[in-house]
């Protein structure tokens, strides 16, 4: 969400229309896409945040403004009530603040609905015996059923997908890697409170190989031979599971070539960040 420079009068100031009547109304900042950002922090009675909530919608109205954003740290949870009799609804929620949002026009609200997908990545770290470093769960769909499955996790936000492949590897085994690739992705829905799931399977290279194994969500881990790997029926009966070996075989006999991450500037953002292309490919047309 973008904002300008310019805020709205802040909380405590009168706006005196038409010369007659002197209003308070919220702190806000004009967002990007005709709308305002609510960022509360002083604390407040919830008949007085009820006042000047009304006040400040009618301001907003007559100023043409479209969706209306209240961000409500939890500390002032007393708020949501009070705003939610007003009108607005959630729209996403982080361990530290509640974001409601509220649209003004008659028209179809055109407020983009909350993150949609969850991003996971799964690490194929391969060593020059071609064994594979596999582990099994504690905890989990995979837990207790005996199967042992490569590294898996979820990107945070602000990381990239193989910088999130590193980290699970590293956290999960201990074992230091080289991103190598990206040999697939996998698009599933109704996963994780109804939200979709993009998988990103990856190739890594090992730079190191004594195992230390984390205790909390992990049972065991190992180095084992890829085709041990691939023979486990688990593999075998799921057909994602028996594509995710066929790719593996054929990138290991150099017949298949993943997506890399490649540094990019962007026009709407400073610091650069990563597309994912076949390098291999691209590179020889130029």
């Amino acid at each position: 969400m973008s904002v300008s420079a310019s805020p709205a009068p802040l909380l405590g100031d009168r706006l005196c229309e038409n010369g007659f009547e002197c209003v308070k109304i919220l702190r806000a900042t004009n967002d990007a896409h005709g709308g305002v950002i609510v960022d509360l922090k002083e604390a407040m009675d919830s008949e007085v945040f009820a006042t000047l909530l009304r006040s400040s919608l009618l301001h907003w109205k007559k100023q043409g403004k479209d969706g209306v954003w209240i961000k409500l740290p939890i500390e002032l949870v007393n708020l949501v009530e009070t705003a939610v009799k007003e009108g607005f609804w959630y729209h996403h929620a982080e361990p530290n603040y509640l974001m409601l949002v509220y649209w003004i026009p008659k028209t179809g609200c055109t407020i983009p609905p909350n993150a949609s997908h969850c991003v996971g990545v799964g690490a194929i770290v391969l060593n020059d015996k071609k064994e594979v470093l596999v582990v099994q769960e504690k905890r989990g769909g995979f837990h207790g059923i005996g199967v042992w499955k490569i590294p898996t996790g979820v990107v945070d936000a602000g990381e990239e997908i193989f910088e999130a492949a590193i980290r699970e590897v590293k956290e999960e085994t201990g074992i230091d890697t080289e991103f190598v690739e990206v040999l697939a992705f996998r698009h599933t829905h109704n996963s994780f409170f109804g939200k979709s799931d993009l998988s990103f399977v990856c190739m890594l290279r090992p730079l190191s190989s004594d195992i230390k194994k984390q205790d909390l969500e992990i049972e065991a881990a190992q180095w084992m031979p890829f085709e041990e790997f691939a023979d486990q029926p688990f593999n075998q009966m799921h057909e994602p599971f028996k594509y995710m070996i066929e790719f593996c075989l054929a990138k290991m006999e150099n017949v298949y070539d993943g997506f890399s991450p490649r540094p990019v500037s962007s026009y709407f953002v400073e610091e650069l960040n990563c597309l994912y292309l076949n390098s291999h490919d691209l590179d020889k047309t130029s």
